[in-house]
């Protein structure tokens, strides 16, 4: 019986998709968690942009080298720093048949800013979008924004017609308990036709043969499906029943590498794996502290860093492939990064830290983690449990699949964490992003703070950010930047780095596929022998 029929899924893998092959080239795609739903503006995760931009299209996009070129703009200009203009490719068409327009690049900056959207940071919140003709779209800003375009590449444009004839105007929160019409349909503009999405089970694609666009690979159908076994997704692969996994388990890459049919690529992620600390509520929740709040105290915040020994995370959990981090940000990304070194691993001076917090003996708090999201997740918090128990601090692992993990922890859950693991790439490939989403002070006017789980805040913080936004300069706009970390990281522990971990994707040596360091999967670009 073939693997992956053996634990249920042989309607992915069997069948008339495997007898065609020959015929219409099929990808088989397999990653360890699930594709929940497929409007891309439900959820900022990568994964979910990643695979939903097969079908849907921004104004711009990412080329291999992740530099933006054009797309559904061909050409912008800055009429002034508070006015930019974008001027539409004609002659596009989604899916089904609807022409694209400006109406439909007006419709989506509001549906990207409304209440459901995990997205509404790509458009400032106070920003106007004005029609000027068919093919021409001005945002007219209230404050300057250089940067604006820089996280476009993963803002898909929807059909203003077809949203609203199947009631998909706004988009809904993540923990929602019914799937929206949006989340189990699609309608883009890209190379790729969504044929059906059965959450957590199987979603197919099939070439569009009207993109607008040339693909530089030859795939004719894509099929996902979520393999959260590590040990039964890289045995579908060994067998030839999937051509395409992520991510390879560290301990498998060799055996990977050494049959004849498939290989590991590997290489550096920009994504920063980190923990994260509630300091907004009054009272910490999920833990045994009553009254108050521990974290809100800058020695406990310390004392927790101070007792994660990361280079012992690296060796034994990671096995050396992840690269320790003292910032958000991935050193090939910012330029200042060698300045910045991480806390040093001192349970005792952690020890000392609690005593003089009020916390002699420790207390009791929940560890929320994926299991289905990043290189060997639920380990690294396995290893942050024991490290913390070792200065008197009783950590409740609660590991589970990223569409629960992430549903109770964005905003349309209200936060709901305490103390957490979680990984972040910046889609700006710069530090605003890292600020604004993660760092910055929550603020929905401005859209900031988005997916600052913990409530963190300092508005001096937010300052050097916004000033560091109307530099023009790089190696200035740096300069800001790192006195904004400084503050963040240094002074008040807000987060505590881990590491960048690495990549590490299963092939079959037929495939060819680019691996881009924002680890964003572009099936246009693969190419099957």
């Amino acid at each position: 019986m073939p693997i992956l029929a053996a634990i249920g899924l042989a309607m992915a893998m069997s069948g008339p998709a495997l007898t065609s092959r020959a015929e219409a080239k099929t990808l088989r795609f397999a990653f360890q968690g699930e594709l929940k739903s497929v409007d891309p503006y439900q959820i900022n995760e990568s994964f979910s942009l990643s695979v939903n931009g097969a079908v849907y299209e921004g104004l711009v996009r990412f080329r291999p080298d992740l530099t933006l070129e054009p797309c559904l703009a061909t050409s912008w200009e800055v009429l002034d720093p508070l006015h930019w203009r974008f001027h539409l490719r004609r002659g596009v068409k989604f899916h089904e048949g609807q022409d694209f327009t400006a109406d439909d690049v007006v419709f989506s900056a509001h549906r990207v800013l409304g209440a459901g959207s995990d997205l509404k940071g790509v458009i400032p919140g106070d920003a106007e979008i004005v029609k000027v003709d068919d093919f021409t779209v001005d945002f007219i800003l209230k404050r300057p924004a250089p940067l604006l375009i820089n996280q476009w590449a993963t803002w898909g444009i929807f059909s203003k017609s077809w949203a609203e004839a199947h009631g998909a105007t706004e988009a809904t929160a993540m923990n929602a308990t019914t799937p929206p019409y949006a989340g189990l349909h699609a309608n883009g503009t890209g190379p790729f036709i969504l044929v059906s999405h059965e959450p957590g089970v199987k979603t197919v694609w099939k070439k569009n043969p009207n993109w607008w666009d040339k693909p530089t690979g030859n795939v004719d159908e894509v099929v996902f499906t979520p393999i959260p076994n590590a040990a039964t997704r890289v045995a579908a692969l060994l067998s030839g029943e999937i051509d395409w996994m992520d991510p390879v388990p560290l301990n498998d890459q060799d055996r990977v590498n050494a049959n004849p049919g498939t290989q590991v690529l590997a290489g550096p992620e920009v994504r920063t794996i980190f923990l994260g600390m509630d300091q907004s509520r009054d009272e910490l929740g999920h833990s045994s502290v009553k009254g108050k709040n521990p974290f809100k105290d800058v020695r406990v915040r310390k004392a927790f860093y101070q007792a994660i020994d990361e280079d012992a995370i690296n060796k034994k959990v990671m096995r050396g492939q992840a690269t320790p981090t003292a910032l958000m940000i991935s050193p090939s990304l910012f330029s200042r990064s060698k300045d910045f070194k991480r806390l040093p691993f001192d349970p005792e001076a952690s020890k000392k830290l609690l005593a003089e917090a009020g916390y002699p003996d420790g207390f009791e708090v929940q560890l929320d983690c994926p299991n289905d999201r990043y290189v060997n997740d639920e380990q690294i918090c396995q290893a942050v449990v024991g490290m913390l128990a070792r200065v008197g601090v009783k950590v409740d692992l609660n590991a589970e699949p990223k569409s629960k993990f992430f549903a109770s922890i964005s905003a349309a859950g209200g936060y709901d964490s305490s103390f957490y693991l979680l990984g972040w790439t910046p889609t700006t490939l710069e530090s605003s992003n890292v600020f604004q989403y993660i760092m910055g002070c929550r603020d929905p006017k401005t859209n900031s703070g988005g997916n600052n789980v913990g409530g963190y805040c300092n508005p001096k913080v937010d300052d050097l950010a916004r000033q560091a936004l109307l530099e023009p300069d790089a190696a200035k706009r740096d300069d800001d930047f790192a006195r904004a970390y400084q503050i963040a990281l240094f002074d008040d522990v807000s987060y505590i780095p881990l590491h960048q971990q690495a990549l590490a994707w299963g092939v079959a040596r037929t495939v060819h596929v680019s691996q881009p360091a924002n680890n964003y999967y572009v099936f246009a670009w693969a190419t099957m022998n």
